[in-house]
């Protein structure tokens, strides 16, 4: 071989050992315009070459790590206050990346189905629903968004791992905050109001989803529930392949530091029938999570279902009442520390809509949770009365509840709706609540001993129950429950 190709050869390979070993590399969650997470340590991470020192410079801190064999490194920024003053990264390798317009708050994850994916900007989503009154979120659009809230979408792509599908994080500034989640947006806005501390929201959602796909692959071998499920490689729970989702839209960001969750999800698992196993599901959800954000008390606030018609759905039979064994199901997870539920019954104009457009108000709610929960707001009232006890009383119950607030009302001034009563027989009826101080008195003239009462118990209630704050009453039902005098 001449030695000018031998030379030619060498020179190549000299070049191209070089391109190599300039590669440093950090995850696409991190970018210009983020937010970091306060009060808690930082990770920062990504690949370099094998042994090659790092460092990451922010804030006034400087952290060093060095490339393991495989070229992975991670290093942990130490906890910092909240700043609303921009700021730099510098990571630095054997190149230099330097991210820019970084604030320091608090990072809020949205992630669900098509009612959290549901954008800020209506007109681009195909779920649009009706509104009632002034467009909120229309007349957002328009508005000038807060300094302090900044907005990462993950695209639904499952083919670009480990890497994440996004563009990026980007200020309100950006047209493309117009298809940040609308609960997400909503919540921050508020939240960033309220506190004075800088907001980051995270939109990774994809409408029509199971909660399956979101739950890791590797968790549902330590379910009790679940565990006789896992036959091979390809195992299904309930006809759904575990984990894409959680591999593809959140996997890539653990372990980004952040504080808490926003989940709405759940109609899709309607229609499978799975209010008994639901809750194990969502459990795995919410376990998994935590781990992985290294945060075993990571607040997770959910959005219980809006009234809707499965029952007119032809892609199965569904019973009018399969729905609030879903609601059943969904309250019954609030045993789970740092849990939060919003109610959405008197959120729906039209109970043929699976996506009611209020997401501003429940927006609102979620921020109510977390101003009590996270925030250690004095004073706030998170929730609508939730029922606590009942007492059989001759031809009446007496129903005590949680969440009274300022007390009991009704939204509209007319007598409370959607109470059913039954006795032995279990043959519910219309029935009758009055509101006495802080419990109610129920009763119907056909049920000379009444057993069991329920309270919105069907798909299609939307009922006038409240407290004085105009939070909604939690639906619930007394037959399901264990009576002791």
């Amino acid at each position: 071989m001449p030695s000018f190709v031998k030379s030619s050869i060498f020179a190549l390979v000299l070049f191209m050992s070089t391109i190599v070993r300039a590669q440093l590399v950090v995850p696409e969650i991190f970018s210009d315009n983020m937010v970091l997470q306060r009060d808690k340590p930082v990770p920062v991470w990504g690949k370099a070459s094998p042994g090659q020192a790092v460092s990451v410079s922010f804030g006034g801190s400087s952290q060093n790590a060095k490339a393991d064999a495989a070229g992975q490194w991670k290093i942990m920024l130490p906890s910092m206050k909240a700043n609303a003053v921009p700021q730099s990264m510098t990571v630095q390798g054997e190149s230099t990346i330097v991210f820019r317009n970084i604030l320091v708050g608090d990072v809020w994850l949205c992630s669900g189905q098509s009612n959290m994916q549901y954008p800020l900007d209506r007109s681009l989503s195909p779920f649009l629903g009706p509104a009632k009154g002034p467009d909120v979120a229309a007349l957002e659009v328009k508005a000038a968004k807060p300094e302090g809230v900044r907005y990462i979408m993950v695209d639904r792509v499952l083919n670009k791992y480990p890497k994440l599908p996004t563009k990026g994080w980007t200020t309100g500034e950006d047209s493309m905050v117009r298809y940040a989640s609308a609960i997400g947006y909503f919540f921050a806005k508020e939240i960033n109001s309220k506190m004075n501390v800088p907001i980051g929201v995270i939109t990774s959602a994809w409408g029509g989803t199971r909660i399956e796909p979101w739950v890791p692959e590797t968790e549902w071998g330590s379910s009790a529930v679940f565990k006789d499920s896992l036959r091979g490689e390809q195992f299904t729970i309930h006809g759904a392949r575990p984990g894409p989702m959680f591999k593809g839209m959140i996997s890539p960001m653990v372990p980004f530091a952040i504080k808490g969750v926003l989940w709405y999800q759940g109609e899709s698992n309607v229609m499978t029938h799975d209010y008994q196993s639901y809750p194990e599901k969502f459990r795995l959800l919410v376990d998994s999570w935590r781990k992985l954000f290294n945060d075993p008390n990571m607040p997770f606030y959910y959005v219980q279902l809006a009234p809707y018609t499965y029952s007119s759905r032809k892609d199965r039979v569904h019973k009018e009442d399969l729905l609030p064994y879903y609601w059943e199901a969904q309250t019954s997870s609030l045993i789970l520390k740092n849990t939060g539920m919003v109610v959405t019954t008197d959120l729906v104009d039209k109970v043929s809509d699976i996506h009611p457009s209020y997401k501003w108000e429940i927006a609102r709610r979620l921020s109510l949770t977390a101003l009590h929960g996270v925030y250690q707001q004095n004073g706030i009232v998170y929730s609508g009365p939730m029922f606590a006890a009942y007492k059989r009383k001759k031809k009446v119950i007496e129903v005590s509840f949680e969440h009274v607030g300022g007390g009991l009302a009704s939204s509209d001034g007319k007598p409370l709706s959607w109470f059913t009563i039954a006795g032995a027989d279990q043959v519910f009826v219309p029935a009758e609540a009055v509101i006495r101080g802080n419990k109610l008195i129920v009763s119907a003239p056909t049920v000379e001993k009444p057993l069991f009462v329920r309270f919105a118990w069907s798909e299609i209630a939307q009922p006038n129950f409240i407290n004085k704050e105009g939070l909604p009453a939690v639906p619930f039902r007394t037959d399901a429950i264990q009576y002791k005098d």
